[in-house]
């Protein structure tokens, strides 16, 4: 018995340690997630193509709010390319809500909403909802593997009305 009581609070103090060392390097990756998630609003912002695909994986699937599937890092950097080049004006801001990380596995959940405006041939267009990233951490820095993009309101133009 008393041997127990020894093993007992030994044990104890291993295991109440334990969460706060799991916890830490889950903290850490989630702020380094919604740190590039935010150098990548900046990116697009500024039209700066390479910032943007800073983040994306290099086989990144993204599908968009119209349904447009586009797979691959330098496929998605030539979509911007091509926004920019239409849509001088673009601006897309995605705000994470919550971001889970799965640290055994390396992998990452963001769930937000989306905001994106530009002025269009027939008007200004506002457009947001929500969206779904699914991250993976790589060579040890976070890359976007999955975008998904749910529209939920859109205001000014005929994009707005018309279905893809």
């Amino acid at each position: 018995m008393t041997r127990c009581l020894l093993i007992g609070p030994a044990l104890l103090s291993i295991l109440s340690a334990a969460p706060a060392l799991s916890q830490a390097p889950t903290g850490s990756a989630e702020q380094a997630i919604r740190a590039r998630r935010e150098s990548s609003n900046q990116a697009i912002a500024k039209h700066d193509t390479a910032g943007i695909g800073k983040i994306l994986a290099p086989d990144v699937v993204v599908v968009s709010s119209r349904s447009d599937k586009t797979s691959g890092r330098d496929a998605n950097v030539t979509a911007f390319v091509g926004q920019f080049r239409t849509r001088p004006g673009v601006v897309y801001r995605r705000t994470p809500e919550v971001v889970t990380v799965f640290a055994p596995w390396a992998m990452a959940s963001e769930r937000g909403h989306w905001d994106g405006s530009w002025t269009d041939t027939d008007g200004k267009i506002s457009i947001g909802g929500s969206y779904f990233a699914k991250w993976r951490l790589i060579g040890g820095t976070w890359f976007v593997e999955i975008e998904t993009y749910v529209p939920e309101r859109c205001t000014g133009g005929k994009v707005c009305t018309t279905a893809p």
